[in-house]
């Protein structure tokens, strides 16, 4: 089999039938197959798949597990060469994942690849581009809100000079859409390190395939429409704090020097704080 399409949802109704019928038509001309890992939601996106598309084979939690280990579900019971992780808010065209896909098969160097992510109106997805590996400055910024008075702070982090319809080589692609070669889970025992719950996974992954070797490419061949963490904007400022700085940390222990860990650490209180206050003062 040349291809799974791993998703995992957690309340993702209102979009995932629209992603599934999007990549049938995405993988005309590829033996395929898809698996939905479910993290216990509260909705009908369960009972949407059974029905729409009994097809999928469909992994229901009874808790969630998290982005990292939902994903490692699916890929244990993949059977495709290559795995593509897809969030549920996303969109592809038809035949783009087969012209993704005969790309990657031509370069066999390649790792992990992503395309070019843009809005529902065609525009480049600010929040979706690749990003270079993280630094405790730029972290520190995100966890004590600095770019909302000082909006440059994060331009180096954030690729702000990313030209998008260039093919090239780039440090981190985000998780939503994540081309990956089987060979590179065969390797680590797993797609994500299992030790993020949600949050890191996709940078520590692309920092994964570097380490062994492969590349991690950027290429404009195919667009796909990020919607954008839709499911994410029903969780509180405090939570997504918690859940944010606690991978952070993860990854800054597993990979930079423990001083950079130690600056982190100690901002984390009061990055939590701020997101306490910002609750309240929503009501």
């Amino acid at each position: 089999m040349d291809l799974t399409v791993v998703t995992v949802t957690w309340n993702s109704s209102e979009l995932i039938l629209e992603q599934l019928r999007s990549v049938v038509a995405g993988c005309q001309g590829i033996a395929f197959e898809q698996i939905v890992v479910d993290n216990d939601s509260k909705d009908n996106t369960v009972a949407l798949v059974r029905e729409h598309f009994p097809g999928v084979r469909l992994i229901a939690n009874a808790e969630n597990k998290g982005f990292a280990a939902a994903n490692n579900q699916g890929a244990a019971i993949a059977r495709g060469d290559f795995l593509l992780f897809l969030n549920p808010d996303m969109r592809v065209e038809a035949g783009s994942i087969f012209r993704m896909l005969s790309w990657m098969k031509a370069r066999p160097e390649v790792g992990i690849a992503s395309c070019k992510l843009v809005d529902e109106h065609g525009r480049l997805n600010e929040d979706a581009k690749p990003r270079r590996f993280p630094d405790w400055p730029d972290q520190l910024a995100i966890v004590l809100k600095w770019p909302h008075f000082w909006p440059g702070v994060l331009n180096r982090y954030l690729l702000k000079d990313f030209n998008a319809d260039r093919e090239q080589e780039v440090d981190s692609v985000r998780g939503s859409f994540l081309l990956m070669r089987r060979a590179l889970t065969d390797k680590l025992g797993w797609a994500f390190d299992p030790r993020y719950y949600i949050w890191f996974e996709d940078v520590d992954i692309c920092r994964e395939a570097r380490r062994l070797g492969y590349r991690v490419v950027h290429t404009p061949i195919i667009t796909c429409v990020d919607y954008v963490g839709q499911s994410f904007k029903k969780q509180d400022t405090l939570w997504k704090q918690k859940q944010f700085t606690r991978s952070m940390l993860r990854y800054f222990k597993k990979w930079e020097p423990r001083w950079k860990w130690a600056i982190l650490a100690a901002s984390r209180p009061v990055g939590i704080a701020l997101a306490w206050g910002h609750d309240k003062l929503k009501g």
